[in-house]
């Protein structure tokens, strides 16, 4: 394959101009440095927020005249732009999307194959919100519904090491992605598009355009479920999912303690402020059993979620323990739904993603069960 380099996409991006400044976006200073990975490239043009709608046209133009580039596989163009200070008004800092975001709240992404797309989302980092993300797309699949796992942690891309996948993407058409595929689940992430080592220092409309192209613009075939692993918190790209994807529900992962609770109250806060429907609560690290003695530990607490659900009135999906076999497969790219599917581990996720399911459908929902060791 025909390796690109930055200079050719600058070259390209030379012929673009600028209607109403009659130079080309590049001489105006206009475009960041490229990002340029196996064929894959992504830049950001900086325009004034009150040009943002105008200059969509310049935008597309920029992309195609990116993908005519011998060895080009994909294209993903940015707007940006800092805010101009008002007089008299003191303004925040930084960068904001063009546009606004009502507008960009109205954009709404099609996408007819896919018949629902949920979620999974924490308040917080380190509760394993990604490992159940994997086995519960997984699950899902192993429950019979056709599932597909979309990696929308731009910073902290880690489904291309979980999943077991590595390599990039492909296209046949030079504009629609094919996702990568293990265990029979079409999967996208950013990481694949660029090296497991390398930090994505970019602006909030970079990291909701770049989810929105990897929803989008992937040929994601006919899926059931579409399962969304967010990154922690509630910042841009919940906020591009929960305005632009059309999102039939949440699930909120937490471990027990009362300071993940909180932090898991604010997530589900937010998806209800959006109206996005929250499927319910799972409780991961719920206790840790010695595999030796049998002696159960309730390190982070015990029963939080459960009694948090009941509080606020909503489904709680299940509980999964502290369990170095989950880490293990985790890390080996087996997650335990396909490592052990026969295993009490498999079996909780397995529950619930049927619980998951039924609120998705409104079928009867099914009980996580006990797990036991032996």
């Amino acid at each position: 394959m025909t390796q690109v380099t930055k200079e050719q996409v600058m070259a390209a991006l030379g012929g673009v101009g600028d209607p109403d400044r009659g130079q080309d976006i590049v001489s105006l200073g206009m475009v960041s440095e490229p990002t340029v990975r196996d064929g894959h490239v992504l830049f950001s043009i900086e325009v004034d927020p009150r040009r943002g709608a105008a200059f969509e046209p310049v935008r597309s133009a920029a992309e195609l005249a990116v993908r005519k580039v011998p060895g080009v596989l994909s294209v993903t163009a940015v707007l940006t732009a800092e805010r101009a200070p008002d007089r008299g008004q003191p303004q925040p800092q930084g960068p904001s999307p063009v546009g606004g975001g009502r507008a960009a709240a109205g954009q709404r992404i099609e996408l007819p194959g896919i018949r629902h797309v949920v979620a999974v989302a924490s308040g917080k980092g380190g509760v394993g919100k990604s490992t159940t993300a994997a086995n519960l797309a997984l699950a899902l699949s192993a429950n019979g519904h056709r599932a597909g796992l979309l990696d929308a942690d731009i910073y902290g891309p880690s489904m291309p090491r979980m999943m077991g996948l590595s390599g990039k993407p492909t296209t046949r058409d030079g504009k629609t992605l094919e996702p990568m595929r293990n265990y029979g689940i079409p999967v996208m992430s950013i990481g694949f598009m660029i090296e497991e080592e390398t930090p994505m220092i970019w602006r909030g409309p970079m990291v909701q355009s770049a989810i929105t192209q990897m929803i989008r613009d992937v040929n994601w075939g006919e899926l059931d479920v579409l399962v969304v692993d967010l990154p922690p918190g509630t910042g841009d790209a919940q906020l591009t999912m929960a305005q632009q994807v059309p999102l039939s529900g949440a699930v909120i992962v937490s471990t027990p303690q009362d300071i993940a609770l909180l932090d898991a109250r604010k997530g589900l806060n937010m998806f209800r402020k959006v109206d996005v429907p929250v499927l319910g609560i799972v409780e991961n690290m719920s206790y840790f059993m010695c595999p030796n003695c049998g002696h159960q530990t309730d390190i982070f607490g015990h029963g939080g979620a459960r009694q948090e659900a009941a509080r606020l009135g909503m489904e709680f999906l299940g509980e999964i323990p502290l369990d170095i076999v989950i880490r293990e497969t985790s890390d080996g790219g087996q997650p335990i739904v396909v490592g052990e599917p026969e295993g009490p581990h498999a079996l909780a996720y397995r529950a619930i993603a049927a619980s998951a399911w039924a609120a998705l459908t409104g079928a009867q929902p099914r009980r996580a069960p006990p797990i036991v060791y032996v």
